[in-house]
């Protein structure tokens, strides 16, 4: 199936550039450049054999080498292949995972200072936490 400019670039920015089997960086530009560095193929999720669809949520960027080793399994078996339970992340939603995390790490330092040191150290471990928590990387 030919996919327009658009549909590549939003395809590619699911996964923030990387592949969603290996997590190895991509090149937009080396799509189905076979022996480029970067190059890459849309891969279908659950693959067409197995029933999958050319909708936009079936399709994922994989690197060449992973897209033909996969054949037809299915993404989930795929990864666990590579040590993955999960796609990496786009950008926004590392963005609203990081601020998650910031934000249950203040409440959880908060809850831990304030049992340690009574009132100020609900700012200090709130603090503390959110920080902590927010230095972890969202697609683990």
């Amino acid at each position: 199936m030919a996919y327009s400019d658009e549909q590549l670039k939003r395809i590619y920015h699911r996964t923030n550039g990387r592949c969603h089997i290996c997590r190895k960086r991509l090149s937009l530009c080396n799509y189905g450049e076979l022996g480029r560095r970067g190059a890459w193929e849309v891969d279908h999720s659950r693959p067409r054999a197995r029933g999958g669809s050319h909708h936009g949520n079936n399709l994922c960027a994989a690197c060449i080498a992973c897209n033909r080793s996969k054949q037809a399994a299915t993404s989930r078996t795929a990864r666990a292949r590579e040590g993955f339970k999960r796609a990496p992340l786009s950008q926004r939603g590392r963005d609203a995972r990081r601020a998650a995390d910031t934000a249950t790490g203040a409440i959880v330092g908060g809850i831990a200072g304030a049992l340690v040191l009574g009132p100020v150290g609900i700012l200090l471990g709130g603090a503390a936490g959110g920080i902590l928590r927010n230095s972890r990387d969202p697609d683990e």
